[in-house]
């Protein structure tokens, strides 16, 4: 459940913290473009590489760390699969198979890493009104920010449970991977009941406060784009506009043997 601890705000001070929420998710956006666009080892290389400043810079390194190993489990599956599909076609060399899985993984590292920095340094109150002000319906900024609140608290949640089982002799490593699976039922169970009563609370609080009986609301603060915001959204752009002329005009170097004839 580590990986959740990547979606978890950590207040701070750093200029990261103080972005604005519009120019943090539009790198976001523009990083996850990026990586979809490449195929290859080393862009995705040079865009994992990119994000670590913005890591030490905002101070988050731990809980960063933190993130990418509880990914390492599932960019260990996206290689298995992938290399194993793309080897039993027979039409690609085993340096490329192994070049292209990698980068798949990659890939995905990518993208929880990036995430992972947005989340970190972003207030869930500022990201809803960062999306007001883009003239989101309020009643959309409310769901997701009330899920970016509650990943965490439900991922801790289940790390509870997990450890409260585990005292009572369940041996969740052990076993085949069906038992593997089933050794989880007894975790799902209260983890969902628990998130129903947990809804069920948020929907009362909110009816005993008269949630949406008025369309006029107002904020105590008001998100500005300052220079720093400007020059981020710039940056993204121009990463954006190398990237599309790079894929487009440029041949990307491959590590290994593109396709044996």
């Amino acid at each position: 459940m580590s990986v959740f601890d990547g979606l978890r705000f950590r207040r701070g001070s750093s200029p990261i913290h103080q972005l604005d929420p519009r120019a943090k998710f539009f790198y976001v956006i523009v990083m996850f473009v990026v990586a979809v666009l490449f195929n290859e080892l080393l862009p995705l290389v040079v865009l994992f590489l990119i994000q670590i400043p913005f890591v030490f810079v905002a101070r988050v390194q731990r809980e960063w760390i933190r993130s990418l190993r509880g990914a390492a489990f599932l960019a260990i599956i996206i290689f298995g699969f992938n290399f194993l599909f793309t080897y039993l076609s027979g039409q690609y060399e085993l340096s490329y198979v192994l070049e292209r899985s990698f980068a798949m993984s990659l890939r995905f590292i990518v993208l929880v890493e990036s995430f992972s920095v947005f989340f970190l340094t972003t207030s869930p109150d500022h990201l809803g009104l960062a999306l007001e002000q883009s003239h989101v319906p309020y009643e959309f900024c409310f769901a997701f920010t009330t899920a970016v609140r509650f990943v965490p608290v439900l991922a801790e949640e289940a790390q509870t449970i997990m450890d409260a089982q585990k005292t009572r002799g369940l041996e969740l490593e052990r076993g085949n991977f069906i038992k593997r699976i089933r050794n989880y039922i007894p975790i799902l169970i209260p983890l969902i009941v628990n998130a129903i009563r947990r809804s069920l609370e948020l929907a009362e609080a909110m009816e005993s406060r008269a949630w949406g009986a008025t369309e006029k609301r107002t904020n105590l603060y008001v998100l500005k784009l300052k220079k720093s915001d400007y020059v981020l959204a710039l940056l993204s752009i121009l990463l954006l506009v190398l990237a599309v002329y790079i894929r487009l005009f440029l041949p990307v170097p491959q590590l290994g043997v593109v396709l044996r004839i």
